[in-house]
C-alpha cells in the first residue's frame, strides 16, 4: 500500500504539472494578440532606454526625460511626414491607380510581349509564354486576391501599433520595479539565482537585438531609397522604404520586398530591371552575411533550422506580428532552456563551480 500510495501521488502530480502546462499554453494561445501588444511595447521600450537614462542625468528626473524623448520622436516624426510623407503617399496613390492594369498585362499574357521586345526573344518563345500566362490567368488572378486581402488585413492591425508607445511608457518608469517585484516572489537562493541570470539575458539579448533590427533596416531604408532612385525606377520612394520597414520582419520580409519590387518594376515596363535584380541579390548578401553579424553580434544564436520554424509558427499563430516577434520568442526560449540545465546541474549537485558550462556561460555574457 505505501508503495501504491507513493505512486499515485507521483502520478498526480504528474498529471497535474502537466494539466498547469497545458491551461498556460491554451492562455498563451487565446491571448496572444494582446500578449504581441505588450512584447511590442517592451521592444519599444528597449529602443529608447538608453537615451532617456543618459537624458534623466541631464533633466534631474526619469519622468522628465521620458516626456522630452516622446517629444522629439512626434517632433521627428512629424517632420518626417511633412517632407517625405507627400511624396510617398503620390507614389502610393499613383500605384494604386495603375494596379488593375499592370494586373491585366500578366492575364493576358501582353507582359511576356512587352518583356520579350526589350529583352530580343523570339516571337515563338513570346507567344509560348503569352499563351502560358492566358491558361493560368484564373489561378493568377485568384493569387492576386489573396495577396490583397493579406495587405488588407495586414493594414487593419496597424492601428493596434499606436497602443505600443503609449503602453511602452509604463515599462520605462517602472521597469526596475517589475524587476525588483519578481525577484522578491522567489525564496530559494538557487532560484533567485536562476531567474536573476534568466533577467540578466534576456535584458542584454533584447536590447541588442532591437538595437541590431533598427540599425538594419535603416540601412536597407537608405540602400533601397539610393539606388531606385539613383535608376530611376517606378514608384521608388514607396518601394524603398516599404523595403526598409519589411526589414524588420525576419526572413520573410525582405524576401516579399525583393519580389515586390522587381514585380512592380516588370510590370511598369522599367527596361533595366534585370539590374535591380542583381542589386537586391547582392544587398542581401552583404546584409545578412557582412553588416547583419557584426550588428546582431551574439544576442541572437537561433540555428537557421530554428529560426525558420519560429517565423512559420508565428506566422501561423498570429500573423505578420508573430513572423516578427518569432525570432526574439525562441531566442528567448533559448536562454531560459540553457540556464535551466545550469540550474538543475545546481540543485544535482550543491554549489557548482560554473566552469562545468564555459561555452554555455560565456555565449550567455556576450
Amino acid at each position: 500500500m505505501p508503495l501504491l500510495s507513493i505512486v499515485d501521488s507521483r502520478t498526480s502530480r504528474v498529471l497535474f504539472t502537466a494539466l498547469l502546462f497545458a491551461l498556460g499554453l491554451a492562455f498563451l494561445y487565446v491571448a496572444r494578440q494582446t500578449l504581441i501588444l505588450f512584447l511590442f511595447a517592451i521592444f519599444f521600450a528597449y529602443l529608447i532606454n538608453p537615451a532617456v537614462v543618459r537624458l534623466q542625468k541631464l533633466v534631474r528626473g526619469r519622468g522628465r526625460a521620458i516626456a522630452l524623448i516622446y517629444v522629439l520622436l512626434l517632433a521627428g516624426l512629424a517632420l518626417f511626414i511633412f517632407f517625405v510623407g507627400p511624396r510617398i503617399t503620390r507614389q502610393a496613390a499613383r500605384l494604386g491607380e495603375a494596379w488593375p492594369e499592370l494586373t491585366k498585362k500578366v492575364s493576358s499574357g501582353q507582359i511576356a510581349l512587352d518583356i520579350g521586345q526589350q529583352r530580343g526573344w523570339s516571337g515563338a518563345t513570346q507567344s509560348r509564354i503569352q499563351e502560358v500566362l492566358k491558361d493560368h490567368s484564373q489561378e493568377l488572378l485568384v493569387l492576386a486576391q489573396r495577396i490583397g486581402v493579406r495587405v488588407a488585413g495586414t493594414a487593419k492591425e496597424i492601428w493596434v501599433l499606436f497602443l505600443v508607445p503609449i503602453l511602452a511608457i509604463f515599462f520605462l518608469r517602472d521597469g526596475g520595479n517589475f524587476h525588483e517585484f519578481l525577484i522578491s516572489v522567489v525564496q530559494s537562493r538557487t532560484q533567485r539565482e536562476f531567474l536573476q541570470d534568466v533577467l540578466r539575458d534576456l535584458n542584454q539579448m533584447l536590447a541588442q537585438f532591437i538595437r541590431a533590427q533598427l540599425t538594419l533596416a535603416g540601412l536597407s531604408l537608405l540602400a533601397y531609397t539610393s539606388f531606385l532612385g539613383v535608376m530611376r525606377v517606378p514608384y521608388a520612394m514607396v518601394l524603398g522604404t516599404a523595403g526598409g520597414v519589411l526589414e524588420f520582419v525576419p526572413i520573410v520580409g525582405p524576401l516579399v520586398a525583393g519580389v515586390a519590387m522587381v514585380a512592380v518594376a516588370v510590370l511598369a515596363g522599367y527596361r533595366y530591371w534585370p539590374l535591380l535584380l542583381l542589386f537586391l541579390l547582392i544587398w542581401r548578401l552583404v546584409q545578412d552575411y557582412v553588416i547583419s553579424p557584426r550588428v546582431m553580434g551574439g544576442s541572437v544564436q537561433l540555428h537557421p533550422l530554428g529560426a525558420l520554424f519560429g517565423v512559420l509558427a508565428g506566422g501561423e499563430m498570429a500573423g505578420v506580428l508573430g513572423v516578427y516577434l518569432s525570432i526574439p520568442v525562441m531566442a528567448s526560449l533559448r536562454i531560459v532552456w540553457r540556464r535551466w540545465r545550469i540550474y538543475a546541474e545546481k540543485r544535482k549537485f550543491g554549489p557548482l563551480n560554473e566552469y562545468s558550462f564555459p561555452h554555455e556561460l560565456g555565449r550567455g555574457r556576450t
